[in-house]
């Protein structure tokens, strides 16, 4: 099987934005750079994250805003821009004014910006964390890898648009059959000499069931891959083996 890379998209604040890059570096047993560095902790999460600047371990999901519990979140867009992570994050949302602030020191900011998209009767925001590793939804550094033509037929079958941004994976392929992705468990994918261990399927959550253009829910997404597949999973989970760059339009063997 044979694909191209269609798009590399990295999140650098868990939940809130993301952003389009046309190359980046991949290193063994490591996330995507820049990917989920960042996350704002919620008055729930601060007892499970410490006293310290910076919590010492993985946090799940659960101690941070997420677009589960706030689909307004789905609709914030940006990140660095393109280049090596670090420096100031700008952000938009179609309901906020645009931010522009360094997360090393103005993280204040960002917790009054997203205040009005997290709901009241949620524990509020806190502060923005930096972590030992990346926040995303797995402890395990692996890279979320998504198949362009598998999205074109949940689109067909579901009648609507969904675009690219509610799944918020890293790499999106072109050239796959539909969901050929499911059969490459254990399988090893290469993009010249890099080499990606597939190790699972992706599960979703509800977060996935709100519009990014709106931040508003236009349908129950696990309730619709239920409905089509018998299961909520979308998407495959990669380990890095052996890292080395990675450009648009590289070509994937499996």
């Amino acid at each position: 099987m044979i694909a191209r890379i269609a798009r590399i998209r990295r999140h650098p604040i868990k939940s809130i934005g993301g952003e389009d890059i046309a190359r980046t570096r991949l290193d063994a047993a490591r996330r995507l750079p820049g990917d989920r560095l960042w996350a704002l902790l919620t008055e729930g999460g601060e007892r499970h994250a410490g006293a310290g600047a910076r919590p010492e371990r993985w946090l799940p999901k659960s101690c941070f805003l997420r677009g589960a519990a706030a689909a307004g979140l789905q609709a914030v867009q940006g990140g660095w821009g393109e280049g090596a992570p670090g420096g100031p994050i700008r952000l938009r949302h179609p309901d906020l004014p645009d931010l522009a602030f360094d997360p090393e020191t103005e993280g204040p900011r960002l917790v009054d910006w997203v205040r009005p998209l997290w709901p009241a009767d949620k524990p509020a925001p806190t502060r923005l964390v930096q972590g030992p590793t990346g926040w995303t939804d797995v402890s395990q550094p692996w890279i979320s890898i998504l198949s362009l033509s598998s999205l074109a037929d949940l689109e067909s079958r579901l009648g609507q648009p969904l675009g690219v941004e509610r799944w918020r994976a890293n790499l999106w392929l072109d050239g796959w059959a539909p969901y050929a992705e499911r059969e490459l468990i254990g399988h090893i994918l290469t993009i010249g000499g890099l080499e990606l261990r597939v190790t699972e399927t992706i599960g979703r959550c509800a977060a996935t069931s709100a519009d990014t253009a709106t931040g508003q829910i236009d349908l129950d997404m696990p309730e619709a891959l239920a409905a089509q597949f018998g299961h909520s999973d979308f998407g495959i989970y990669a380990e890095v083996v052996t890292g080395g760059e990675i450009v648009l339009g590289n070509e994937v063997r499996a």
